[in-house]
């Protein structure tokens, strides 16, 4: 059974077993940690008896640690150096909650951490009072998962379905795991692109990481992409994830991949590292080549607010939130800080940034004095941070049909793009797909992906093409004020100013372009003659408004085109009425 789809919807049925003794929100349980369980056992087939050997052979040499030498022995980052195995754990069935059990222990300390995190040993209990253990192993031993059949990109789609149908019949949100393969394509195209000819050279090595590392889909992407670029280059892969079941995915594809296990953490990455295991950036003061993620749409931050008021307040740029705090419900933004403290300095070859975002960090945030949404566009776009905003084509995503951009981050851009920002308008570069999947029903076409890398790589303007200065999306907003009346008499202060009417006070946003004297001149004070501008007041804002830069007038339909569209839907209510009455 080679076939990734077949082997995925085999897994899928194995789940009937669970019918009526299990909720279907708790099928995730048991398949989850069984098909990870199942595939570093296939993985480990072939070298498991030299282990053994091995194992048996230092039992007299008192070696403290054994890991690193049956390791070697496993040809991976781990080994099990238990007697059973699949085929072996079925041949017993009177004894398979224990021998499974010991088969789990068996496992060096990389590969146990991971089954513990599906906290899968109260499953074998309940399994096995229900007289369903062997059966479900027994079908578990029929699917061949082995590498030579199923390649670590294919076992990450097949994770990737079975979390997408246990979120489906649970009622969970699939999209929070993972990001479909072909916008991750695209997103590592742009990432890789200006750096090909480094990463061609022999024995290059480069890192790259995901603060919301998910099932690790983005990172495998990525290195999938680097070995078809280079074969002779290596890409080390970072991680953090939050969800259990995600982490532990995660991990075991980079154990098997090689990678090492530690560069995978588990634990909310927007906290401060506490020194407590599983708690806050376990990769502060981490610098990367390379960084990518699809942090949660619109989550809310509540439950790390006291931990980021606090590093905003106390460390100010010198934390990751200097430049500000978004809203509480939409923590997008902490994402991108969180990211941006990771790149390395331009001095040590700078980094490059890709991050999916929905169309909320455009423009949420109004300039005040207190810093939100508007002062951390400010702070990226001034430190000319910025390099592209690529709009994608609606329902690309499993949990969502909203409008989604991939925003493309860099410290050290090419002399032509100093100072710029490039707008690609991506919304039409899409095929309908021949099922849904979610709200997923379109998707990005290898033609699509290469004609949107095309137009990033050229950085010519098109009709999907703008290219912006960074001034072009600041602007002052400007409080104008006017004066006082009683008895049609301005009052006065006591240095004879006029005092303002706060109910006639305004507002205007004046592009920093322009100068704020000639604007009033020409837009206000032909209308309010004695109006006048509060300087203490002006605040500097910034946003991207995408949709009015790639707006295209549609004239309105003429009169006699709708009377005509009217009268024959009247028509033919009017034949369905006859219809339905004879």
């Amino acid at each position: 059974m080679n076939n990734t789809k077949e082997s995925a919807n085999f897994i899928w049925s194995i789940a009937d077993l669970l019918r009526g003794d299990y909720k279907q929100s708790d099928y995730g349980k048991i398949i989850l940690p069984l098909t990870v369980l199942r595939r570093l056992d296939c993985v480990l087939e072939n070298t498991k008896e030299n282990v053994l050997k091995k194992h048996e052979q230092t039992k007299t040499m008192n070696i403290q640690n054994l890991d690193p030498i049956l390791n070697k022995v496993a040809g991976y980052n781990f080994h099990n150096k238990s007697s059973y195995d699949f085929e072996k754990l079925i041949a017993d069935p009177n004894n398979i909650a224990s021998n499974l059990r010991n088969y789990i222990n068996g496992f060096s300390e990389d590969a146990r951490e991971i089954i513990e995190q599906f906290e899968f040993d109260n499953q074998i209990t309940k399994l096995e009072d229900s007289n369903l253990l062997f059966m479900v192993l027994k079908r578990f031993q029929e699917v061949d998962l082995h590498p030579e059949k199923i390649s670590s990109m294919e076992m990450g789609y097949m994770f990737e379905e079975l979390i997408r149908k246990f979120s489906e019949i649970s009622n969970e949100t699939a999209g929070e795991h993972f990001t479909p393969r072909e916008v991750i394509r695209l997103m590592v195209n742009l990432l890789f692109m200006n750096d090909r000819e480094i990463l061609t050279q022999k024995g290059i090595v480069k890192t790259i990481f995901d603060c919301c590392a998910g099932t690790g889909g983005m990172l495998s992407v990525a290195e999938e992409y680097l070995h078809e670029l280079n074969p002779d280059a290596r890409l080390e892969v970072f991680g953090q994830e939050l969800n259990p079941e995600s982490y532990a995915i995660c991990k075991s594809d980079m154990l098997i991949k090689g990678q090492n296990p530690s560069n995978v953490a588990r634990g909310n990455s927007l906290k401060r590292k506490d020194g407590l295991k599983l708690k806050g950036d376990q990769f502060v003061n981490h610098k990367f080549d390379y960084l990518i993620t699809n942090p949660p749409f619109g989550v809310k931050w509540k439950k790390v607010e006291k931990e980021v008021k606090e590093e905003h307040s106390e460390l100010g740029h010198g934390g990751r939130y200097g430049a500000g705090l978004p809203s509480v419900s939409d923590g997008s933004f902490l994402f991108l800080m969180n990211l941006i403290s990771k790149m390395k300095s331009p001095e040590d070859g700078g980094s490059r940034l890709a991050i999916v975002f929905n169309g909320s960090p455009l423009f949420s945030g109004s300039p005040s004095s207190k810093k939100n949404e508007s002062s951390i566009r400010q702070w990226i776009i001034e430190n000319d941070l910025l390099e592209s905003v690529i709009a994608l084509p609606n329902q690309l995503f499993y949990n969502t049909g909203i409008s989604t951009y991939v925003w493309m981050l860099c410290n050290h851009k090419s002399k032509e793009r100093k100072g710029k920002v490039q707008l690609i308008n991506g919304v039409d570069f899409f095929k309908k797909m021949s099922k849904s999947l979610g709200d997923k029903r379109n998707e990005l076409s290898e033609e699509h992906i290469n004609e949107i890398t095309a137009m990033y790589g050229s950085f010519r303007e098109s009709e999907h093409c703008k290219i912006f200065d960074n001034t072009d999306f600041g602007y002052s907003k400007v409080t104008v004020e006017r004066p006082l009346r009683k008895n049609g008499n301005v009052v006065v202060d006591k240095k004879g100013n006029a005092k303002p009417d706060s109910s006639l006070r305004d507002t205007e946003n004046i592009p920093l372009k322009e100068d704020i004297d000639a604007y009033m001149e020409r837009e206000v004070l032909p209308h309010v003659p004695d109006a006048w501008v509060d300087e203490k007041k002006t605040n500097v804002g910034y946003e991207i408004n995408f949709t009015k830069y790639f707006y295209e007038y549609k004239p309105l339909r003429s009169l006699d085109e709708i009377r005509a569209d009217i009268l024959a839907l009247e028509n033919d209510t009017d034949g369905l009425l006859k219809k339905a009455i004879s």
